[in-house]
């Protein structure tokens, strides 16, 4: 198993509470541990490979539970028409520390075939290198997915929503590096986002955004009164910060 980022360090805490404020959804990487034999994680655990010459050991699991309707958005980063199938998708109740190491190498028939686990391909078109995706469970228990902002497509019936509900995902196939974005859940009025693991910067040419702008503190050092994350919308008629006068992104694109 490989696991190691970009200075050699083992990657984020598999277990982070920290949040920006009341419309934060908290860090989202892949589980720092919980990978399979092939995987390789870097840029704080939200860029991964799969090595080698194989298509197959490259499980991974998110870092923390989803709610429903919380859109993962990921992109794939490389792709290989060496082999048949693509990206798989979906949600498990086990939590991603309780696991068995070696984890089993593909996560559909091996993880799917048992209880606590949903999971289902994507098809090859939605993962070309390039392609950006967003999926989900919603409230009533189906997987969805989209590529590229097009019409979503069911993917999965069935998901027990009584437990809370990891990420799970298998670099399958043509698929071979996916960078993690982040995810985002719309309610009726605002949307929550999920926001950058503090630990780490997403690039070095990312400069430190608590010095970027003169007279805008940290992102994340405010009380809970103002909505602090960066790039996260805010409700009307809630008290804004400085923070809320400039847009930063929550993921850098490389």
């Amino acid at each position: 198993m490989v696991k190691e980022n970009a200075d050699g360090n083992s990657g984020v805490s598999s277990e982070m509470s920290h949040k920006c404020g009341r419309l934060c959804l908290g860090p989202l990487t892949f589980h720092s541990e919980a990978v399979g034999d092939r995987v390789s994680l870097s840029h704080g655990c939200r860029l991964a490979e799969r090595t080698g010459d194989t298509f197959k050991n490259g499980l991974l699991f998110s870092s923390r539970p989803v709610k429903p309707q919380e859109k993962i958005r990921l992109r794939v980063e490389r792709d290989s028409f060496l082999w048949h199938g693509a990206l798989r998708v979906g949600f498990t109740n086990v939590p991603p520390s309780a696991r068995a190491r070696p984890l089993p190498c593909m996560a559909i028939p091996n993880l799917s075939d048992s209880p606590g686990h949903w999971a289902a391909p994507v098809h090859e078109s939605y993962c070309q290198a390039g392609s950006e995706l967003e999926f989900w469970v919603s409230c009533g228990g189906t997987i969805y997915v989209t590529s590229n902002n097009s019409r979503q497509q069911k993917l999965l019936t069935g998901v027990d929503l009584s437990l809370p509900l990891w990420v799970m995902i298998d670099i399958y196939g043509q698929t071979c590096s996916i960078f993690l974005l982040g995810s985002e859940k719309k309610g009726k009025i605002t949307t929550s986002r999920s926001c950058p693991a503090p630990e780490h910067l997403p690039s070095p040419h990312i400069v430190n955004l608590k010095n970027a702008i003169s007279g805008v503190s940290s992102p994340c050092g405010n009380s809970d009164e103002y909505i602090c994350c960066p790039d996260m919308e805010v409700a009307a008629g809630t008290k804004q910060s400085p923070q809320t006068k400039y847009k930063f992104p929550c993921f850098a694109h490389f």
